[in-house]
């Protein structure tokens, strides 16, 4: 089994989890010029197509996919403005797809019906969580964002994070001045400027790293709400208003 992802526009991934045979299944193809070069060069041959909310980047190119590969499944969330052929699956559905199953989780926030695919020790988790961030609130709320994260975290720590974009530098900039003191942090932060400047993927990580650093999964740890409490004015009353403060101030924050 094989794990890529395939670079697109800015700072997308497209991710391909592949057999030996060059079989292989694609997850939020924005466009579909990464994966007809992977097809062409590296004998990609797709078997099923994965995606995790409706946005333009994470879907674009499915259409031309599937005129290259007809009849394929298209799995996708319980929303109309995906406007494919597709299987729409939502909470505690299975995925087959080729030699690979999947376990659908709802996590809602980034969107209102964003979905996680998660299996063979993979978690491909769209634009919720990120090397050391997590998506903006375009139409959840913190409440439904920070389960949505919760969900995501009580999986296996080994479990490989493969999200949606390459912004782990940007989250980085933002969770050191969050939790200054957080070794951990700091260690991969140098890592992924060393693996940038190499011109390599930071990605995926690993859930338990994400766990040791990453700001928006650690609502209750005291470093976490002492740098809330100074951007809010008093202590967070609750871990919601932790976690919608923080998000907050990811929102305005410049490096």
């Amino acid at each position: 089994m094989r794990l890529q992802p395939l670079a697109a526009f800015a700072d997308n991934y497209i991710w391909t989890l592949t057999d030996d045979a060059g079989r292989g299944v694609i997850v939020d193809p924005g466009e579909a010029a990464p994966v007809l070069r992977a097809a062409d060069d590296q004998g990609l041959d797709v078997v099923a197509i994965l995606l995790t909310h409706h946005h333009a980047d994470h879907i674009g190119g499915t259409a031309e996919l599937l005129r290259r590969w007809p009849g394929i499944p298209v799995y996708a969330p319980n929303d109309d403005r995906i406007d494919l052929p597709c299987q729409r699956v939502g909470e505690g559905s299975r995925v087959q797809a080729g030699d690979w199953g999947f376990e659908v989780r709802e996590i809602p926030g980034h969107t209102r019906c964003h979905i996680a695919f998660v299996g063979h020790g993979h978690l491909f988790c769209g634009d919720t969580l990120f090397s050391l961030g997590c998506g903006r609130l375009f139409e959840g709320t913190p409440a439904q964002m920070l389960a949505s994260l919760d969900t995501l975290a009580s999986l296996p720590a080994e479990t490989l994070v493969c999200c949606g974009h390459e912004y782990t530098l940007a989250n980085a900039a933002f969770a050191e001045v969050v939790d200054p003191k957080n070794a951990a942090l700091r260690e991969r932060a140098q890592a992924a400027a060393g693996m940038r400047h190499a011109g390599r993927a930071t990605l995926p990580s690993r859930l338990g790293d994400e766990l040791a650093t990453n700001p928006f999964l650690r609502v209750d740890s005291d470093s976490v709400r002492r740098a809330v409490a100074g951007q809010l004015g008093h202590a967070p009353r609750d871990r919601v208003e932790c976690f919608a403060g923080l998000r907050a101030w990811k929102d305005g924050f410049r490096a």
